[in-house]
């Protein structure tokens, strides 16, 4: 870590890098510019406001807030100097110069910060930590939240994974396939992409054009594509595009860019192969879409709708949609039904499963109606009709649980700091015929020796760390351990004791798969009308 006297004068930062520095929210920076008057102000950005770093790490010295500017702040500022706004280009620069080529325009002093920064972790992390902050500064490329989901409704796939608007190539590392193909307009964020690749040890392909007007890959059917395309393009292209043969369902309007990149995706899979596409929630309901929308429901390729949570997405805070679609496999059926799932009040950082409440199968006759709606709140409404009596068995359930437990925790006044009685090594309580010992326990047979004093003091401080290593590795041996000498009825007391705590341990764990599963619902609820506050 350097100091902030380092070479920090006429670097600019923004607010999210302000908040990465001090270790906060970005809401947290934006609080303190409303509640502190001496707050530096703006130097330039416009409304991607920008601030003088010299002034930001002053302020937070004299706030006695973080102020400690790590190599990796001294780099991006640098980078920013040079580069301007074409920070995609700037990381990878640092990416390809990690990769042993050639280092551009990086100066000795980066170069020499970026690699003790490789040292101390390795060149894949430095660049997952640039390409991280990359995305947190506004630049349209795909969060690593929004990957994990999209890999996690793609599954494994066996063959090729193709992404036709790769940028950076998060997508196509998220998902596990033994090929990889992308395509993308920059010429850096290619080549940002191929060396992520190359240093997680990723076979992948870029090619660089308008996936539009130059398809890189026409001959290419993947198992799997995936895409998040560019939101809002009016001049994609369309009126020399009129008669291309990717429109299947149908000639994309204007305002309808994703249901162009959709087609085009679906136009590279391969027969039984599908396609995993972010789609801004709007496209599910717009009349501008609907003949497109209809023609995918009677084709029967549309699988699936997730409705994602909100903050998915690093450049806005609107939630989004994932489409899944399957080309039909030779002589296969079209589908019957589209799976709604709605996983809007979810945790965007949380597993993304859903409950039972949060999924149904829509009949595709009822979705080919005036509006074609695919808005997963739409169809979910009759699933959620018990959604109050269930929220309040479960809350009532922790509260009775909160009680239950708080009843068992048994009243431990203090002690002197040591326990009397030598200890004995289960060992050779073992060769006496006292106990039996199982592979993580042991159990008392005499009348001499409670089981459950036994246990308790097994599972203590004392006895894990003399089975871990120095490099942290647990190892169970349940012969070594050794247990204080107490007389039988010292033994049932603390017995009693330890045999409460394993009780109130047991109702813990409940309580911590019902309070998450409260709060989903609550969520689920108020989200969507089913509870009110």
């Amino acid at each position: 870590m350097t100091g902030p006297s380092s070479s920090t004068d006429g670097r600019l930062i923004s607010a999210a890098e302000v908040a990465r520095l001090a270790g906060v929210t970005r809401a947290a920076v934006s609080n303190w510019r409303r509640r502190h008057p001496d707050f530096p102000e703006p130097v330039g950005g416009g409304r991607n406001a920008l601030f003088a770093l010299s002034a930001i790490t002053g302020w937070l010295d004299r706030q006695r807030k973080n102020t400690d500017v790590s190599d990796e702040v001294l780099v991006w500022q640098e980078l920013r100097a040079l580069y301007g706004e074409d920070m995609t280009s700037a990381v990878a620069e640092v990416a390809a110069f990690l990769t042993g080529q050639e280092p551009g325009r990086l100066d000795e002093a980066s170069r020499l910060r970026l690699r003790a920064m490789a040292g101390e972790t390795s060149a894949a992390e430095v660049v997952t930590a640039f390409t991280d902050r990359l995305i947190s500064s506004g630049t349209a490329m795909t969060s690593t939240h929004l990957a994990a989901a999209v890999a996690r409704f793609a599954g494994p796939v066996e063959g090729t994974v193709f992404d036709p608007a790769a940028g950076a190539g998060t997508l196509l590392l998220a998902c596990t396939a033994t090929r990889r193909a992308g395509q993308d307009g920059n010429p850096a964020a290619a080549a940002l992409a191929r060396a992520r690749a190359g240093l997680a040890g990723a076979d992948l392909e870029m090619r660089v054009g308008d996936s539009f007007q130059q398809d890189a890959w026409p001959a290419l059917r993947a198992e799997l594509v995936v895409c998040d395309p560019p939101v809002g393009l009016t001049d994609w292209g369309r009126d020399g595009l009129l008669l291309d043969r990717r429109w299947e369902f149908g000639v994309p309007t204007k305002a309808e860019s994703e249901l162009a990149w959709l087609q085009h995706c679906y136009a590279h899979t391969a027969p039984g192969g599908r396609v995993v596409f972010v789609m801004p929630p709007s496209v599910a309901y717009r009349r501008a879409g609907r003949r497109i929308r209809s023609e995918l429901l009677r084709a029967g390729v549309l699988r699936t709708v997730v409705a994602l949570p909100s903050g998915m997405v690093a450049s806005h805070a609107q939630p989004v949609h994932l489409w899944v679609l399957q080309r039909p496999a030779d002589g296969g059926r079209p589908a019957p039904v589209v799976r709604m799932i709605d996983l809007s009040g979810a945790d965007p950082a949380g597993p993304l499963e859903a409950g039972p409440r949060q999924v149904v199968d829509v009949p595709v006759i009822d979705l080919l109606d005036e509006s074609v709606d695919l808005t997963p709140a739409a169809h979910l409404s009759a699933v959620r009709s018990g959604l109050a009596e269930e929220y309040a068995a479960v809350r009532a359930r922790i509260r009775e649980l909160t009680g239950l437990i708080a009843a068992l925790l048994p009243e431990l006044p203090a002690g002197t700091g040591a326990i009397e009685g030598g200890p004995v090594r289960v060992a050779d309580l073992a060769r006496a015929g006292l106990v039996d010992i199982g592979e993580k326990t042991a159990t008392s047979v005499s009348d001499q020796l409670d089981t459950d004093f036994l246990r308790g003091f097994l599972r203590g401080p004392a006895t894990t760390a003399r089975n871990t290593s120095s490099s942290g590795t647990y190892r169970s041996d349940v012969r070594a351990a050794r247990i204080p000498q107490m007389d039988l009825d010292e033994q049932r007391r603390y017995g009693a004791a330890f045999r409460a705590l394993d009780e109130a341990e047991t109702l813990l764990r409940e309580l911590g798969t019902l309070g998450p599963d409260a709060v989903a619902r609550a969520r689920d609820g108020l989200t969507t009308g089913t509870l009110r506050p």
